[in-house]
């Protein structure tokens, strides 16, 4: 059976991935499939500069590319790059994690179809994008890598992955080319579990555009008390293992920690709303004050710019607040 090797990276991620593809073989014998984080409104130039780095041609993949060993497919802006036999896959599928692409589909896909065959690797990034997909991988007989936090430039999404999945190797960027060298040459293991799990199932539905409810995203798990940041949806909330997972009836995903992260950025937004609004009524105050002092001999003039002071104060206030709160936000999603 030939192997898949599936790499997921984020901040820091285009300087790790050259390093990794210019140590690669011309002859490497599988496909590399490549998530790297990025904006919806990104020129998607990544295989350009993979294939400028190493030897193996890089491509963005048009739906339904067939897979052929030593090739690399970078996931295009704005789509997630699913695994099916044989081929891959772009879909418009919900965001996870607030990416597409993200990580986690496409290592739950590559799981799903290669089961002990799939090689999953996480390189540099922030917050916990792969944990999960890396997890799957594991579940269901694959290898699991990841970049030694150490050595990463942003060592979050390692060192997650490494909290929440038991991996197999733990290794510098300059040690992880020949690895997989190693790991594709190895023969398969057979006797490993090969049977998808139905929560695995169920997601990498969702990602292939399946309406989630006819997925089975009830089935996930118990209702919580928390929305969708991005739909206002009710979450989902179930455990894998230790750890917190989400998702809503449309289909957003979340770990717990990309979840803080977009609550922690709704709050902050709402918190500038609202010194914005303070600070035009302390403004309408003052022109209202100046106005009265021109039309009426400054009737009520005093009274308006004592009510001005009070709205700047209270903006004053609110954006000390922001300011002490903004270190705990990101210590906690670090």
């Amino acid at each position: 059976m030939k192997r898949l090797v599936a790499i997921g990276a984020s901040a820091g991620g285009i300087e790790a991935l050259r390093e990794l593809v210019a140590a690669l073989p011309i002859e490497f014998p599988s496909p590399i499939a490549i998530v790297l984080h990025s904006s919806p409104q990104s020129p998607g130039l990544l295989h350009d500069i993979l294939s400028r780095s190493g030897r193996l041609p890089a491509i963005n993949p048009r739906n339904g590319e067939r897979l052929h060993a030593g090739r690399i497919y970078v996931a295009p802006p704005d789509f997630h790059l699913l695994i099916e036999p044989g081929r891959v896959r772009l879909t418009k599928g919900p965001r996870e994690n607030r990416f597409r692409p993200a990580i986690d589909p496409l290592f739950r896909s590559a799981a799903q179809v290669y089961g002990p065959a799939a090689i999953g690797v996480i390189l540099t990034g922030n917050l916990g994008d792969g944990t999960a997909g890396l997890w799957a991988i594991k579940r269901l007989g694959g290898t699991a890598v990841v970049q030694d936090p150490d050595d990463a430039l942003f060592p979050s999404m390692p060192e997650h992955a490494l909290r929440a999945v038991t991996v197999d190797h733990r290794v510098p960027l300059r040690e992880i080319a020949s690895l997989l060298v190693d790991l594709t040459a190895e023969p398969v293991a057979e006797t490993r579990e090969a049977t998808p799990r139905r929560n695995v199932e169920i997601e990498v539905e969702i990602a292939r555009e399946q309406d989630p409810l006819k997925a089975g995203v009830e089935g996930l798990g118990a209702p919580s008390a928390i929305a969708c940041p991005e739909c206002h949806g009710v979450l989902r909330e179930w455990k894998e293992d230790d750890r917190l997972r989400f998702r809503c009836h449309t289909g957003h995903a979340y770990s717990a920690e990309s979840l803080l992260a977009h609550i922690g950025e709704d709050v902050e937004t709402t918190m500038w709303t609202a010194i914005r609004a303070l600070q035009e009524g302390s403004l309408l105050m003052r022109r209202l004050a100046d106005h009265a002092d021109a039309a009426h001999s400054g009737e009520n003039s005093g009274a308006l710019r004592e009510r001005a002071n009070e709205l700047e104060k209270r903006a004053d206030a609110m954006r000390d607040m922001l300011h002490a709160q903004a270190p705990l936000v990101n210590e906690l999603v670090k």
